[in-house]
């Protein structure tokens, strides 16, 4: 172990002499994702509770056609505002931005209302806009209450009972926590971790062999009384240093900014204290030692160091296809999926953030099998280590 001790200490002193590249390494995954996430999350639920807080201007056409429908808009924190002169202005300028939803109210709307027959109350908007789709569906809400209202006034005037008409009483049971519900925003969490983990250490291990190549030191790197085996090995272990702090430092900002989210608003308590911290870091470190091990066997086929980014870049892609595909599906974690890495870490993050009990035996086999990958990884990388093609 020696010589393998001697290669990680040179490594990693090397490492962090290269400060420029050790900043980008250890402060843009960990530490520019969590803020990047925290600013767009916060901004959108910001945005999402204000809006449902706030009172709606909503322009109408024909107000003086329905008074009582007018007033009701009103008591539902809605503000009528100067509309457009017709259908055709209000079509063109809901497209033009200028209004984002518009409500036309027919001239016969009382006299429809007088015959019981349907009035007709056109909602102008434009759904490929989120803030109008939003407003619309605000306006069609109160509009539906405001029917509501009306249809159980008409049936209690005939003598017949409103609840004649709701034959089945719906009631919702919902069995979710404050945690589970969290899950649904931080379930993407994962992927941020495994890729600040994957770029802490990428450089070190493209250096590893291509670095070394385009320099001209690899040569006199493998003269020396060493195996080669050690050598890459202590490559690869340094890359992994890297690698599990870049992933704690991942781990402690999503914690601190975590607290400044304003997730409670929404019913929602993420389950991600130093326990849960410490618990996944001690579940992601069997991935660096894969990490590290696939990147330094990708850029041992490459001729320069740029090029060995470029088909580095690939592997940090890789880990978040299982991820994707699951995201969708929704599956439950099982005893073959803790096989998968990537995957086997996405679903017991999940399941700590949702504050369920987590299954000891998939944690070992997600440990184990992790750590397969990442051996066999590395003994293929020792094996490629040894072709003499590897110096041209």
């Amino acid at each position: 172990m020696r010589p393998i001790s001697a290669v990680i200490r040179k490594e990693i002193v090397d490492n962090f002499r290269d400060r420029r590249t050790l900043l980008s390494a250890l402060l843009m995954g960990p530490l520019f994702g969590p803020l990047l996430f925290a600013f767009v999350i916060n901004l959108s639920l910001k945005q999402q509770l204000g809006v449902d807080g706030e009172a709606l201007d909503l322009p109408v056409i024909g107000q003086q056609h329905a008074p009582n429908l007018v007033d009701y808009l009103r008591s539902e924190n809605i503000n009528i505002v100067e509309a457009p002169e017709n259908r055709e202005a209000a079509i063109e300028g809901v497209r033009a931005g200028r209004h984002d939803v518009v409500v036309i109210i027919s001239e016969s709307f009382g006299e429809d209302l007088a015959s019981a027959v349907a009035a007709t109350v056109e909602v102008v908007t434009d759904q490929s806009n989120t803030t109008a789709e939003r407003e619309a569906r605000r306006a069609i809400r109160a509009l539906s209450s405001y029917n509501q209202e009306l249809a159980g006034i008409r049936l209690t005037a005939r003598g017949v009972s409103p609840a004649l008409m709701r034959p089945l009483n719906i009631d919702m049971v919902d069995v979710s926590t404050p945690s589970g519900r969290s899950a649904m925003l931080l379930g993407m969490l994962s992927y941020f971790f495994l890729f600040a983990l994957l770029t802490g250490g990428m450089n070190l291990a493209i250096d590893a062999t291509a670095g070394e190549r385009e320099r001209g030191s690899l040569e006199p790197l493998l003269c020396l009384p060493v195996d080669r085996d050690q050598l890459i090995f202590g490559k690869i272990l340094a890359s992994c240093f890297f690698m599990a702090l870049s992933c704690s430092l991942s781990l402690t900002s999503f914690m601190v900014v975590l607290k400044f989210l304003p997730l409670e608003d929404l019913g929602m308590t993420p389950n991600f204290g130093p326990k849960v911290v410490l618990f996944a870091l001690m579940l992601l470190l069997p991935f660096t030692l894969l990490g590290a091990s696939l990147m330094t066997l990708v850029a041992s086929f490459t001729r320069s160091y740029k090029e060995a980014q470029t088909w580095v870049s690939a592997v940090l892609l890789a880990p978040t296809l299982p991820i994707l595909v699951v995201s969708i599906l929704q599956v439950r974690p099982s005893i073959e999926l803790m096989l998968i890495p990537s995957l086997s870490q996405h679903l017991l993050l999940v399941d700590m953030i949702k504050n369920e009990p987590v299954n000891l035996l998939h944690v070992l086999v997600s440990v184990a099998g992790t750590l397969l990958a990442g051996i066999l990884a590395a003994l293929l990388c020792a094996r490629l280590y040894r072709r003499e093609g590897l110096l041209g």
